[in-house]
């Protein structure tokens, strides 16, 4: 698994992509964990997007004893306020803003291009959308926390970026305490986000992917 690696799904319309979804994983997965959702979500036939899901680089992580695994970032410890690396992590959002920048050059508009993350990557997910520099079509925060509330600098551009925070509410991995949270800190900072709560663990479940589609379906309807 390479650092610059990651898994391009292309439209099943057979057409050009018009409209650009990233998907980020979660601690010690690939961005192949993800590569089920894609069939599964109810988008129109008729939808030219393309599935972007990034593979993370290999680093040690603290928590797991210095285990080296797919890991956006370090974490430090596993506590309410989730100590994580912010270096490692600012450095994976701005890899993850190259490959967006990638596909604007390839002629996607950047209001067609959607960030979505869970668990670690949700983390990435929301610094990297919030401070960059062009105006996204949304973010999509799944069972996960804003790590750098209390550092980013954000970007006027997507100061009204659509988030939608989803999280479910036996989740023994990421407590739901963190999700309220992050949705309470860019809700106080006026974004317009929604929240969703699921009777499930840290994973998706029918009825989360259900309303993912419709979401999507809504932001990128032209």
């Amino acid at each position: 698994m390479s650092e610059s690696g990651e898994l391009i799904i292309e439209p099943k319309s057979g057409q050009p992509a018009d409209a650009c979804v990233f998907i980020l994983h979660g601690l010690g997965a690939d961005g192949h964990d993800f590569e089920p959702l894609v069939p599964a979500l109810p988008l129109p036939e008729n939808a030219n997007v393309r599935f972007i899901m990034p593979h993370a680089p290999r680093l040690p992580v603290t928590v797991n004893g210095g285990m080296i695994m797919p890991a956006w970032y370090d974490l430090l410890a596993m506590d309410l306020g989730r100590r994580v690396d912010e270096v490692q992590l600012k450095k994976s959002a701005e890899r993850i803003q190259a490959l967006i920048e990638e596909q604007i050059d390839q002629g996607i508009d950047s209001r067609r291009i959607i960030m979505a993350g869970f668990s670690q990557g949700g983390a990435v997910a929301y610094h990297a959308a919030l401070s960059f520099s062009q105006p996204l079509g949304g973010l999509l925060a799944m069972s996960t926390y804003f790590a750098t509330a209390d550092s980013i600098e954000l970007a006027e551009a997507n100061r009204s970026i659509p988030i939608e925070v989803h999280h479910g509410n036996f989740d023994p991995i990421v407590p739901e305490t963190l999700g309220r949270a992050g949705f309470d800190k860019v809700k106080a900072l006026g974004y317009p986000v929604n929240y969703r709560q699921y009777p499930m663990a840290h994973a998706l479940c029918p009825q989360q992917v259900q309303d993912i589609g419709k979401w999507l379906s809504e932001r990128l309807a032209s």
